[in-house]
C-alpha cells in the first residue's frame, strides 16, 4: 500500500483520536440457497460474522483521520461490511484526495467488503453510470440512496418515483448490482391526497422486485409505526424477504416527550424490540445487519467519541446475533 500504509500506525491512531406487497419474482431469489445455509448455521437470518457499519456514524473520524486509519480500526473491532456515505477525507492526510482504487486496496488489505453506499438521489438522476462505476471499483454489490423516493407525499408523487427507481434499478441490474432505497420515518406516512394509503406501500407495490430493493432502517420504521400506526416493520421483511438485503440496526430509547417517540442511542442502550424483530422476520433470507448511529460523533467522552460508540455497539450487536 505504500504511502497509504505509512500515513498512520496504531500509535498514530491513538494520538490522533486524543486530539479530535408484490409477489417475489424468481430473479429476486438469487442466492436463496446460500442464504438458507447461512441462516441454518446461525439460527438467524442476519449473520453474526458479517456485521456492517454505515460510515456516516463515524463521519468525523473518516474526515479527520482518513480511510487509512479508520478502516483498519473497524477491522480490528470486528466489522466486516462497510457501507459508504461518501468517498472523501481531509486532503491534508495525503496532500490530495484519496482515490477509489486506494480505498478498494485498503478494504482488501483489511479483510473488509464494501457492501453498499448512500448517494444523493440527484446523483442517480444525473450521474447514474458514474455511481455504478464507483460501486464496481469498490467491489460493492449494492448501491442506494437515503433520500425519500419523492418530496411529493401523494400517491401520484410516489408512483412517479417508483417508475424512476425501476429505470435506475434496471440499469443497476444490467451492471450486476442491486439498487436500494433506505427509509426514514416519512415514507410510512399516509398520502396527503388519499389518507387511507400509506406511501411506503405505494412504493413497494409499484417497484419491480427484480430491480429495486429496500434497506430497512429499523429505528425509523419504528418511529413511523409510532407516528402513523397500523403496520408491523417485521411484516414487510417477512412477506418479501429477498427485497431486503440490508438493515440499519439503529437503536432507540423511548422518549414520550418527542414526536418521534424515541431518541437515537448506542446499540444495546435502547429499548427497541430487536430480539422480537429478528425472530419475526423469519430465517428465509441472508440479511446484512449494518450498525448506524446518527448521533455517534457527539458521544462523550470524545475521544474515543464515535469510534468508541462503534466498538460498544459492535459488541452489543454481536451479543444479540450470537
Amino acid at each position: 500500500m505504500g504511502h497509504l500504509h505509512k500515513s498512520f500506525d496504531r500509535r498514530d491512531f491513538l494520538r490522533a483520536t486524543v486530539g479530535t406487497t408484490v409477489a417475489i419474482a424468481a430473479a429476486s431469489v438469487t442466492g436463496a440457497t446460500a442464504a438458507t445455509a447461512s441462516a441454518a448455521t446461525s439460527g438467524l437470518s442476519i449473520p453474526k460474522d458479517r456485521i456492517g457499519i454505515q460510515l456516516y456514524s463515524i463521519r468525523d473520524k473518516v474526515t479527520a483521520l482518513g480511510f487509512g486509519v479508520v478502516l483498519p480500526e473497524l477491522a480490528r473491532i470486528g466489522y466486516r461490511e462497510i457501507e459508504f456515505a461518501g468517498y472523501t477525507q481531509n486532503t491534508s492526510i495525503l496532500g490530495r484526495q484519496i482515490t477509489l482504487t486506494e480505498i478498494r486496496e485498503l478494504l482488501d488489505d483489511n479483510g473488509l467488503r464494501a457492501v453498499g453506499s448512500h448517494v444523493g438521489i440527484g446523483n442517480l438522476r444525473g450521474n447514474l453510470q458514474g455511481e455504478l462505476d464507483a460501486a464496481q471499483t469498490l467491489g460493492m454489490p449494492h448501491l442506494g440512496t437515503a433520500n425519500a423516493p419523492s418530496n411529493q407525499n401523494t400517491v401520484a408523487g410516489y408512483l412517479a418515483a417508483a417508475e424512476e427507481f425501476n429505470t435506475w434499478g434496471a440499469a443497476a441490474t444490467a451492471r450486476g448490482l442491486k439498487l436500494y432505497q433506505h427509509n426514514h420515518a416519512g415514507e410510512f406516512a399516509f398520502a396527503t391526497d388519499q389518507p387511507s394509503v400509506r406511501l411506503y406501500d405505494v412504493f413497494l407495490r409499484n417497484t419491480d422486485p427484480r430491480h429495486v430493493y429496500l434497506e430497512l432502517d429499523v429505528y425509523w420504521a419504528y418511529v413511523g409505526q409510532h407516528r402513523w400506526p397500523g403496520f408491523d416493520p417485521a411484516a414487510y421483511v417477512r412477506n418479501q424477504p429477498y427485497r431486503y438485503p440490508l438493515f440499519h440496526m439503529k437503536d432507540g430509547d423511548s422518549n414520550p416527550s418527542k414526536a418521534d417517540g424515541f431518541d437515537i442511542v448506542e446499540f444495546g442502550a435502547g429499548d427497541l424490540p430487536y430480539e422480537k424483530f429478528i425472530r419475526d422476520i423469519g430465517p428465509r433470507a441472508d440479511h446484512i445487519g449494518i450498525w448506524e448511529q446518527d448521533t455517534a460523533p457527539n458521544t462523550q467522552p470524545n475521544p474515543p467519541g464515535s469510534l468508541g460508540a462503534a466498538e460498544r455497539s459492535f459488541t452489543a450487536l454481536k451479543g444479540l446475533l450470537g
